[in-house]
């Protein structure tokens, strides 16, 4: 059975389809040593190569859906290579043996909070699409007091070059001081869009983090800098609000690792002793 190359590759971890549809343009994709065209089908018997690598088309069945959540620091850049900036999220995750991270969705380099990686092309694509209206939640620090109508023109919209920009809801999440937190709902996630909509009301936004993305929310005990794998009810979750079905035989039931990179389970040094019965 055949299948789209974008919908293969990104299944297979190899990047998003989003990705996958932009190296056929570039012309970094081969199918049986010929260049690879927007919309062909490839199946097991194939041969396909990403930039001269070829890439292994039989572990299509055994490949397990994972999603990770992560606690991005200000200061983290969102992509493998940047030679301006040496700290990217991509160092703090954990290592996997096939396939890649896919970031579903980016963050700024001053703005904290939840990040969603996944090792499913098509999820991660369907997370970040427009038409899915996938909510994203941040909390807002800004200095000084928000009258009434700059609250009211954010969530009416504001027009910016790329469009009309606009909160869902805007909810006072209270302060101390000259700081006072809000904390605002979206569904889109244009280039610094929450930023820019405060901006426009001459409003100076002194800290950003994200603290949801569509039905996951920033644990409160995750560090920054750290990461824990999602359970199966909380990628149904994600499955449910983009129409994909689970993975069938189960292949999602595993424990969810780790929320510290590098922890292992410490063995006792003292054997158990076997157990005494009374005579």
């Amino acid at each position: 059975m055949s299948e789209r190359i974008q919908k293969v590759l990104s299944r297979l971890g190899v990047g998003s389809r989003r990705q996958v549809e932009a190296w056929i343009s570039e012309g970094k994709i081969q199918i049986n040593k010929k260049p690879a065209q927007l919309g062909d089908r490839i199946s097991p018997a194939d041969r396909v190569y990403v930039n001269g690598k070829q890439i292994d088309l039989s572990r299509l069945d055994q490949v397990r859906r994972r999603v990770i959540a992560y606690y991005k620091n200000e200061g983290e850049i969102c992509s493998r290579d940047d030679p301006e900036h040496k700290d990217s999220v991509f160092d703090h995750l954990p290592k996997i043996a096939n396939g890649r991270w896919i970031a579903i969705g980016r963050l700024d380099l001053n703005t904290c909070g939840l990040m969603l990686f996944t090792t499913d092309g098509e999820l991660a694509n369907r997370l970040m699409h427009p038409s899915f209206e996938i909510e994203r939640e941040y909390a807002v620090r800004v200095l000084g007091e928000v009258a009434p109508e700059a609250l009211e023109n954010m969530l009416k919209g504001v027009e910016c070059e790329d469009g009309l920009l606009k909160f869902d809801r805007i909810r006072d999440a209270g302060g101390s001081g000259a700081n006072h937190w809000y904390h605002v709902i979206l569904h889109q996630g244009r280039y610094r869009e929450v930023r820019r909509l405060w901006e426009s009301q001459n409003i100076r936004v002194s800290r950003l983090k994200r603290v949801r993305y569509g039905s996951i929310a920033l644990p409160r005990s995750l560090r920054q800098g750290n990461w824990i794998e999602l359970d199966p009810a909380q990628i149904k979750g994600l499955l449910d609000m983009t129409g994909l079905k689970a993975e069938p035989h189960n292949r999602d039931k595993q424990k969810p690792v780790s929320r510290h990179p590098g922890h292992r389970k410490k063995k006792s040094p003292y054997k158990k002793r076997p157990r005494q019965t009374r005579s």
